[in-house]
């Protein structure tokens, strides 16, 4: 028998680190996203392989069930197949009766997007397999990979949510959110991922000591940014948001580092550094990214669910 299961991939437009410490964060699922084809196998294994948004397999491997079952067989390494790993063994623990009432399994993942854009391929994955197993998905994601859990809550909504952790249980609300700017708005891609692990590690190390003044300063940008009613308002509050951050970061803004000339507003999403920024602007971007090698810049409607 087969079973499919499918989960929306995720941007962070506001709150963006804070969010780890409790901060409101605005996110979008993306029309982007996963899905996870289980089928049965044999040998009491789990034949796995992974497929990008072309067609073309970028993870192939055969877990055991007994190396998954087995605590000894996990190595806390970088590599994909030791993330895998650690995944399905948390998912084990929450659910023991998919190993052990099982002959085995072959499992398929396909993305709808280029697994380089940063758009959720472990979010999205995690939350497949929370409900294929029918548990907890921020739980499996806290258990295995980490983070705030805001792209869980992307994976299962068709809307855009107001996000936060209040002692560290994932609050989510459904919010309507589109901009009556959104024509105005663009998600353009940096050329290289972010490691969430590492910008998340980079935050702990770096976040300063007034740290409740900072969530306040970035609850009340997002409440704003929601109720914005006009692009010139937006492109204010998310300078304004970026300012914060890089004085939280003791990092340059991207617009300083890379778009200093650029005649509009810039703001990174999710880890700084990588990943899409979005982009708001009077007049249609595109060209002045393209020029600089910029080339993947998706519309805001295209993009947002």
């Amino acid at each position: 028998m087969t079973k499919k299961f499918y989960s929306n991939g995720k941007l962070l437009i506001t709150g963006e680190y804070v969010v780890l410490d409790g901060a409101h964060a605005l996110a979008i699922p993306t029309k982007y996203g996963q899905d996870l084809v289980v089928e049965e196998g044999i040998n009491r294994q789990i034949k796995w392989t992974s497929f990008d948004f072309d067609g073309s397999i970028w993870f192939e491997n055969v877990f055991t069930f007994d190396e998954i079952s087995n605590p000894d067989y996990i190595q806390k390494t970088d590599s994909v197949r030791s993330t895998l790993l650690e995944i399905l063994r948390e998912a084990y623990l929450a659910s023991p009766k998919f190993i052990n009432e099982s002959d085995g399994y072959t499992i398929k993942t396909h993305l709808t997007f280029p697994k380089f854009w940063g758009l959720g391929t472990s979010s999205t994955l995690i939350n497949n397999i929370a409900q294929w197993l029918q548990i907890d998905a921020f739980q499996l994601l806290n258990n295995s990979f980490g983070g705030s859990g805001y792209d869980i809550a992307c994976a299962q909504n068709d809307t855009p949510v107001l996000y936060r952790l209040e002692y560290g249980k994932p609050v989510v609300e459904i919010i309507n959110y589109k901009p009556m700017f959104s024509d105005n708005l663009y998600f353009v891609y940096l050329n290289r991922k972010q490691s969430s692990k590492a910008a998340i590690r980079s935050y702990y190390k770096n976040k300063n000591e007034d740290l409740a003044h900072t969530l306040s300063q970035i609850d009340k940008i997002t409440n704003k940014i929601i109720e914005a009613s006009n692009l010139q308002t937006f492109g204010r509050l998310i300078e304004n948001h970026e300012a914060i951050l890089s004085e939280v970061l003791e990092m340059k803004t991207v617009k300083e580092t890379f778009f200093a000339d650029f005649n509009g507003s810039i703001k990174s999403l999710g880890g700084w550094g990588g990943d899409f920024i979005l982009v708001a602007a009077n007049e249609n971007p595109t060209s002045y990214f393209t020029h600089l090698g910029f080339k993947t810049v998706i519309p805001y409607n295209e993009m947002a669910l």
